[in-house]
């Protein structure tokens, strides 16, 4: 999906059909109703007015993912930073920001952003200062609990007493530990700002046609989807992908990153070579001349 985005431009030049350029002549039929998929060169057929949808969705899916990466990178930061000083320094600092971070979750998001989207007017800013905003006070409590079970460690305190520094402990000791589920919890985050753009730009509150998105899409379909399905499946097919996508990677890297996985890997690479000695010295009783196929050690023996 993010090589379909990127590329993008490219599919819109291969196909002629520019995002934001209707073709009433080829686009529509005698009624006036979107073609469907394969029809005069549109791959997944058109929108309401003639538009390529495939080439929209796209574009749409490079609005979605450049928020949700954008949301993300932001949250994790801010997240990661506050939460670093609330679980390390303790006391009042972590009295305040833990408060603040309680208040931000019970906050209903939902209703910021329908206000501020009313106040400032739909824009991408707005959806990006209001997802980011809201993003990051899980991350933070996630890295603060941490944080207050790392830096009782002895290597901790062992680079207290050689005079390191709060910041070079907390950056250079203990950040390194809190990767793993950091880069677990951002895969996750992603797929919820997609979708939470995608809600806002439903609504009319987000991402304002012409420009291609995937909920403006969708809310143009639900004028459509008695007569032409393809309307509102493809683009809420991508969706989906997209959501299930990230979190699959999400899974990947958690089970990438536990070291439980790597002494399941470790149990099997040794009963494999248990069983080519085995095999060796059943080979051997018996005369024969047949070598097992070698088996490289596991790590660390």
């Amino acid at each position: 999906m993010i090589l379909l985005a990127l590329f993008a431009p490219a599919f819109a030049a291969l196909s002629h059909h520019p995002p934001n350029v209707a073709f009433p002549n080829t686009g529509e039929d005698a009624a006036g109703n979107p073609v469907g998929p394969g029809t005069a060169g549109f791959w997944l057929g058109t929108d309401g007015i003639g538009r390529d949808l495939f080439v929209r969705i796209l574009y749409g899916a490079r609005i979605s993912l450049f928020v949700g990466f954008v949301t993300t990178a932001i949250g994790a930061v801010a997240g990661v930073a506050l939460g670093l000083m609330a679980g390390y320094f303790g006391g009042i600092v972590d009295t305040v920001l833990a408060r603040f971070t309680d208040a931000v979750l019970a906050f209903p998001y939902v209703v910021l952003a329908l206000a501020l989207a009313v106040v400032l007017g739909p824009s991408l800013s707005v959806i990006i200062g209001v997802i980011a905003f809201f993003s990051w006070a899980a991350i933070a409590r996630i890295v603060r609990g941490q944080t207050l079970s790392i830096k009782e460690k002895e290597y901790i305190e062992a680079a207290r007493s050689l005079g390191a520094g709060p910041f070079r402990i907390m950056f250079f000791d203990i950040l390194p530990n809190l990767l793993a589920p950091v880069l677990v919890l951002a895969t996750l985050y992603i797929p919820t700002a997609v979708v939470f753009e995608a809600t806002l730009s439903y609504l009319g509150l987000g991402i304002q046609p012409p420009t291609a998105s995937w909920g403006n899409i969708l809310s143009e379909a639900q004028n459509f989807y008695q007569t032409s399905w393809w309307y509102l499946v493809f683009p809420a097919l991508a969706l989906l992908i997209t959501t299930l996508a990230f979190n699959l990677l999400g899974d990947g890297i958690r089970d990438a990153m536990d070291p439980r996985t790597e002494r399941v890997f470790a149990a099997g690479r040794g009963r494999r070579r248990r069983r080519g000695k085995r095999q060796v010295l059943a080979d051997d009783q018996s005369g024969l001349s047949y070598v097992a196929p070698y088996v490289p050690p596991a790590k660390g023996s």
